[in-house]
């Protein structure tokens, strides 16, 4: 006898061609094409041509020119000398490369006022028929600017993460860390690419973080007493979440131990100490997003998160494992799906659950697109 509980799939014809058509209008408002723009695509040798095709042919339909310049890989440490004059000349630059974030070349440009999209979770044209494709980003943009709302202003404050396996890690915050670490656009929950200086993601899933090197105003020699243990429970290329509980000691933002006896933890040991901690806490917040798919920088699940560590050397089991990795063989996300963090007496994720997700705001904004419950919390596993 077979039991049937829960409804079948709609018929493709009946979703299809209506969710494709959300996407497309996602696709075309973060990407805020202007007439007259010059837009510069960096890439590399495993993006998908017809994502390249996608954005010219956007480019084109509204007045603007496209370039490109293909690396032979993501992986690069900074941008080359020979590649700075064509991003001088750009107006909106999309990108592949690692280094598009942080490189102090990069940070600059913006600051002149060009905007920036990345497309580390855009590398493939079909990706447009997923479901956090289709999810609102407006929505994605509430949910955000809720978080925010939760880190205390004007005070300085703990920000704790916890868990049941034991974690506690816990990073100090100042008022004015608080105030360098929010005031970009994607933490105001801005999510197209129409102000200057802009820098955001597509497909819009990742982060921002709840902490990184903004909040130090991108000094990469700031110390800051980020002590305490994290126990993740899977990194990235490892191919199943991790059975034991495995220790990570944090002192001064750098790895000093990991405590554990599975060969997981023999390889995390190897890999990680000495390594310093650049992304406390990243976070999804497309609540369509697979909450257990990690690869290539975390789960991007509301609730979910990715703490980036920046290696004291490259990791050969990195090159062994994920040859192709969008990152570099010195960077390993390591994440956890049932964290508490508060942010002084304020509680950001609840064992797991963002709590901006239940906002009356959100929940106000939701209804406008569908069912907030299902929108919100139906989560896609």
């Amino acid at each position: 006898m077979n039991y049937i509980g829960t409804p079948p799939p709609l018929n493709p014809s009946i979703t299809a061609t209506k969710n494709y058509f959300q996407a497309l209008d996602n696709f075309m408002r973060v990407f805020a094409i202007r007439p007259g723009d010059r837009v510069l695509m960096l890439t590399d040798p495993l993006l998908d041509p017809r994502v390249v095709d996608a954005i010219g042919g956007l480019a084109k339909a509204r007045g603007a020119t496209l370039s490109a310049f293909m690396a032979p890989s993501t992986t690069l440490p900074g941008v080359p000398d020979e590649v700075k004059p064509l991003i001088q000349a750009a107006t909106f630059v999309v990108s592949t490369w690692f280094c598009s974030i942080e490189d102090p070349f990069n940070v600059a440009m913006r600051k002149a006022g060009q905007r920036w999209v990345k497309i580390t979770y855009f590398r493939d044209l079909d990706l447009l028929h997923t479901p956090q494709a289709r999810f609102p980003v407006e929505l994605v943009g509430e949910i955000i600017r809720a978080t925010e709302r939760k880190f205390p202003k004007e005070q300085d404050f703990k920000l704790r993460f916890s868990d049941v396996r034991g974690s506690d890690l816990t990073i100090p915050y100042t008022a004015a860390m608080r105030d360098a670490m929010f005031a970009g656009n994607r933490w105001r929950g801005m999510m197209t690419a129409t102000e200057p200086g802009c820098y955001l993601h597509y497909l819009p899933t990742h982060g921002p973080n709840f902490w990184d090197s903004t909040a130090m105003k991108n000094d990469p020699h700031s110390v800051l007493p980020i002590n305490g243990v994290l126990y993740p429970q899977w990194a990235i290329g490892f191919e199943a979440p991790f059975a034991e509980k495995i220790a990570v000691e944090f002192k001064d933002k750098f790895v000093t131990e990991v405590r554990g006896e599975s060969a997981d933890a023999k390889l995390l040991r190897e890999m990680l100490v000495g390594g310093k901690l650049i992304e406390g806490g990243g976070c999804g917040f497309n609540p369509k997003a697979p909450r257990h798919t990690i690869y290539p920088a975390g789960s991007n699940s509301p609730g979910a998160l990715h703490f980036g560590i920046d290696l004291a050397k490259p990791s050969d089991f990195i090159r062994k494992v994920m040859p192709n990795w969008e990152e570099p063989p010195v960077h390993q996300d390591l994440v956890t799906f049932d964290t508490t963090v508060t942010a002084g007496e304020n509680v950001i994720i609840d064992a797991g659950l963002l709590t901006a997700l239940r906002d009356p705001v959100v929940i106000k904004a939701a209804e406008m697109y569908g069912d907030p419950v299902d929108l919100l919390e139906g989560r896609i596993d």
